[in-house]
């Protein structure tokens, strides 16, 4: 879709978050069309990078993903574009011209994301204390209640208190609820 636009110029590929932030580096392309899910570094992580190195390159996520944590943490990391997979044929292209000239893209799906952020809602996972994301990012690494003891230098009974501040918090229940939301959302930890 983007090559047939005579318009944009494709001036690298990358099959890795590594690799994509060197050749933004090397190349200094207007935009990055970034997937959230990129081996080694994820999309997050190089929206992240390109604002700590006050790079120009402004980021474009393209992803399956519709959720509102990572849109939330995408746009906290000066994303300009949020397109949604289902619908990047018709949207991609008209994606990259708007952030080009200087204004935000989000696919239609995510406009109720989008008036909750101007609402001020925040997302869920924005209340839980460090210790509770610590614990919820070793839950998403499917670490028992035991290893994350461990790894926490703490006892199995506080991981246990803060599985159920997580989920009361987070309003899960369910045997794998919080398992789940924690896989689901694990970027954003």
């Amino acid at each position: 879709m983007i090559e047939s636009d005579g318009l944009i110029d494709i001036v690298g590929e990358a099959e890795s978050g590594d690799v994509a932030l060197a050749e933004i580096e090397r190349l200094m392309p207007d935009i990055a069309v970034l997937d959230v899910n990129m081996p080694v570094a994820d999309g997050l992580a190089i929206a992240r990078e390109l604002q700590r190195r006050i790079l120009p390159t402004v980021a474009i996520f393209l992803t399956m993903h519709a959720d509102e944590a990572i849109f939330n943490a995408a746009l906290d990391a000066d994303v300009k574009g949020f397109v949604i997979k289902d619908s990047a044929a018709s949207d991609i292209v008209t994606a990259i011209r708007l952030v080009k000239n200087g204004k935000d893209f989000f696919s239609r799906e995510l406009s109720g994301f989008v008036e909750n952020r101007r609402k001020g809602k925040r997302s869920p996972v924005e209340d839980l204390t460090t210790a509770e994301r610590r614990v919820l990012r070793l839950i998403a690494d499917s670490k028992s209640t035991k290893q994350i003891a461990d790894e926490l230098f703490i006892s199995t009974r506080t991981v246990d208190h803060h599985r159920a501040n997580i989920a009361a918090k987070l309003n899960l229940s369910g045997k794998n609820a919080l398992f789940n939301f924690a896989i689901n959302n694990k970027i954003v930890l």
